[in-house]
């Protein structure tokens, strides 16, 4: 075994969050190696949409997104009822979207991270070195393929649980709602639309309502990325079948749509929604792996953006407390909304709620600009707004009835 390499920081994972992490870290003067066990250019299942949040985080990492197809706003479906609406001007985040496919959005960012100073190993899985220390396990940097990293932080950056989390304890925590999503991309001559579009009745092939939504995302390239996602409250998730979802929301797109057949294997992932630990001595999560994706869309590419800029910042302020420092931030900024939206995923997967409650959404303009800031991932303690305090109110409500909601929830 060779002699341990030192770094100021060591990545483990090259997605949008370490990526992230990298570059700001890099460009703040640190010594940073990222360890990516995929190819560069590797694709990543996603819907590929990012949200005016995700395009804030962009722009403050000067990345280059000309090449990406802009999206105006949303269009929202609740049975027969349909609202289109802009994305809202903010003062934090621009008033438009984008549909970038993520092995060319991954490939962005992780040149940035090289063009920043960063050392990226690509094929090469790393896992985080343990020490004992006076305060538990400490992480003192990571093997990868044989070579030995000291680092004063190491930022786990890996997506949804696996190894990599089982041995820092960070988990998902077992009671709390997950979600599964799936996506293939169709040509159609509706690729250059300016609105994505979901569908919040989501309905399986018996009629079923399925807490969730489908999906239809211009791609502005010929192709549009279509997919479903569903969260574990409902009732009989395990033995759903996201390729047969997938088909039934197909058939009510094909018309509308005009879409071809499917240009790939459709393909699924998880989504975590919570995570037992996000910091430690010597490390922090961020983005999926710290569990940072928002229960009521499944979007995630921009809290994971955020947070790992926020980590390597402040690592540059104050490298010592710079992982206790960070799970107090994103705890403040992120932990209330999406601790609400949790509680809602508890209380749609109630059938009888579930088949009338959605419809309010889209029910009237005042309450789909609610919705729209929520599918937008632009409500946070920063970012309150209306939005915000509606939430705020309805977390009072639901911590009340949280317990029942638990207590009588479907049986996945």
């Amino acid at each position: 075994m060779s002699r341990p390499e030192n770094f100021d920081i060591a990545v483990i994972g090259g997605g949008p969050a370490g990526a992230a992490a990298a570059i700001t870290a890099a460009r703040n003067g640190a010594c940073v190696v990222v360890f990516e066990k995929g190819q560069h250019g590797r694709d990543k299942v996603c819907g590929d949409g990012l949200t005016p949040r995700a395009i804030g985080a962009l722009t403050e990492l000067g990345i280059d997104f000309s090449d990406a197809h802009h999206i105006q706003g949303l269009r929202m479906i609740a049975n027969k009822t349909e609202r289109q609406l802009d994305w809202p001007t903010t003062s934090r985040f621009p008033n438009y979207g984008l549909v970038w496919p993520r092995r060319r959005l991954d490939a962005a960012l992780i040149d940035a991270a090289i063009d920043a100073g960063a050392e990226v190993a690509f094929d090469c899985e790393a896992v985080p070195r343990l020490v004992d220390s006076d305060q538990g396990p400490r992480v003192i940097g990571v093997e990868a393929n044989g070579r030995l990293i000291d680092a004063d932080l190491t930022i786990v950056a890996s997506g949804a649980p696996g190894a990599v989390a089982r041995m820092l304890g960070a988990e998902r925590i077992a009671d709390e709602p997950y979600g599964l999503a799936i996506r293939t991309y169709v040509s159609s001559p509706r690729h250059a639309e300016g609105f994505i579009e979901a569908c919040l009745t989501l309905k399986d092939h018996s009629g079923t309502p399925v807490p969730g939504y489908g999906w239809m995302f211009p791609a502005g390239d010929g192709t549009v990325n279509i997919g479903v996602g569903a969260l574990s409250t409902m009732k009989g998730f395990k033995k759903l079948n996201l390729n047969t979802l997938l088909d039934t929301y197909r058939e009510s797109v094909m018309n509308s749509w005009e879409i071809g057949p499917n240009l790939e294997r459709p393909r699924a992932w998880r989504l975590p929604m919570s995570s037992q630990r996000r910091h430690g001595p010597g490390w922090v999560a961020v983005g999926d792996a710290a569990g940072l994706i928002n229960p009521m869309n499944g979007e995630g590419i921009d809290y994971g953006l955020e947070s790992g800029i926020l980590a390597a910042q402040l690592f540059d302020q104050d490298s010592a407390s710079s992982a206790e420092r960070y799970n107090e931030v994103v705890g403040q900024r992120f932990d209330g909304f999406l601790q609400t939206g949790r509680r809602f995923s508890f209380l749609i997967g109630h059938p009888f709620v579930l088949r009338s409650g959605l419809r309010l959404a889209v029910g009237t303009q005042s309450i789909a600009k609610i919705t729209l800031q929520v599918m937008g991932n632009l409500v946070d303690s920063d970012t309150p707004g209306t939005a915000g305090r509606v939430l705020k109110a309805a977390d009072k409500i639901l911590e009340v009835s949280d317990p029942a909601l638990r207590r009588t929830r479907a049986k996945p």
